[in-house]
């Protein structure tokens, strides 16, 4: 009689551990965010939904948008966690994304929200373009600091530059979209023909340029801002620079990939992503996020950076990306890092 109870038990245990790891849902979530913080993502997320498990998928803007499209027939992602938001409405434009309004989604700014009803996407932060100048190594080289972007066409620069791929990267389409806009699509593609002859290499991401010159590999390097802040609060000897024409930007985002079969779970993360505490975390990383009067200064963001932030025509860079990119490469890819 004990053996047939510990028996009955054992079923017992075996059947409660069975339905618990059946409650377990899996996410597969595809992400440009820095691989440095998504175990912080998901440790936050997994403390309101510890029955949702996320398994990652990381890598730069460009590559992530090109392998979603890719998979446009059979889809192997069940949402987007933090890719540039002209990325999602090319996804969008293309019929890939689930609509869906969170819970709490009127609480953000609307510029951070898609406008139709419900939204196909929601943002979470912002990224501002800036120059990363090293003053050490610079000085080194008699390099006098640039204040615009035409400034880096000076012959002074020529193999003192590095910028990322915009086809990888989501801060190198950001750059090269908004020069197209500040100085028209022919001044803009002469623009980047001078700046080309200074460039030493285009990395793959939008933030090894400042690193790179935050070690002082090279004196000036295009990434975005708050890179800088982060490179300089940590003693390297930069000065972040604004560019006296206005600065190019992108916001992260968030969405649920159309046909997913984990529709629910996948609608609990975008409701999580819109909190104020998921906001709060995003500030961690960045200086301009979603929901208003979250975003704390951050130590050594450049004064006047949001103030230059240009009117960014996001249709036009999502409309135009692949023309865009297939002009750039046929122009500048020869100077790209290996992949």
């Amino acid at each position: 009689m004990k053996f047939l109870q510990r028996a009955l038990s054992t079923v017992a245990v075996v059947a409660l551990t069975g339905t618990v790891a059946a409650a377990e849902t899996e996410l597969t979530v595809y992400t440009a965010v820095e691989a440095e913080d998504l175990a912080r993502y998901a440790e936050t997320f997994n403390a309101s939904y510890p029955d949702i498990k996320i398994n990652w998928v990381r890598d730069s803007t460009g590559v992530i948008t090109a392998k979603l499209l890719a998979e446009r027939d059979n889809p192997q992602a069940d949402a987007i966690w933090g890719l540039a938001a002209t990325s999602l409405l090319l996804l969008k434009s293309e019929g890939m994304l689930e609509p869906y309004a969170p819970a709490g989604v009127e609480e953000l700014d609307p510029k951070f929200v898609d406008k139709d009803t419900p939204p196909a996407w929601v943002g979470m932060d912002a990224w501002v373009a800036s120059i990363c100048y090293n003053t050490v190594e610079a000085e080194k080289l008699g390099l006098t600091p640039p204040t615009s972007w035409q400034d880096l066409t000076d012959a002074q620069y020529e193999g003192h530059v590095i910028m990322p791929n915009p086809a990888s990267s989501g801060t190198g389409f950001l750059d090269v979209s908004s020069w197209l806009q500040l100085f028209g699509e022919e001044g803009g593609w002469e623009y980047m023909d001078a700046l080309h002859n200074n460039i030493a290499r285009y990395t793959h991401s939008g933030s090894a340029p400042c690193k790179l010159a935050a070690s002082g590999e090279i004196p000036i390097g295009v990434s975005f801002a708050f890179r800088g802040a982060k490179s300089k609060a940590d003693g390297a000897p930069l000065e972040i620079i604004v560019p006296s024409e206005g600065v190019g930007w992108d916001m992260e985002a968030t969405a649920i990939v159309a046909g997913t079969a984990n529709l629910e779970a996948a609608q609990k993360l975008v409701d999580f992503t819109v909190t104020k505490e998921a906001n709060e975390m995003y500030n961690t990383g960045y200086a301009v996020v979603a929901y208003p009067g979250i975003a704390k200064p951050v130590e050594h963001f450049p004064e006047g950076l949001l103030d230059a932030m240009i009117e960014n025509d996001f249709e036009f860079a999502a409309n135009n990306r692949a023309a865009i990119l297939e002009e750039w490469q046929s122009r500048y890819d020869g100077k790209s890092e290996p992949k």
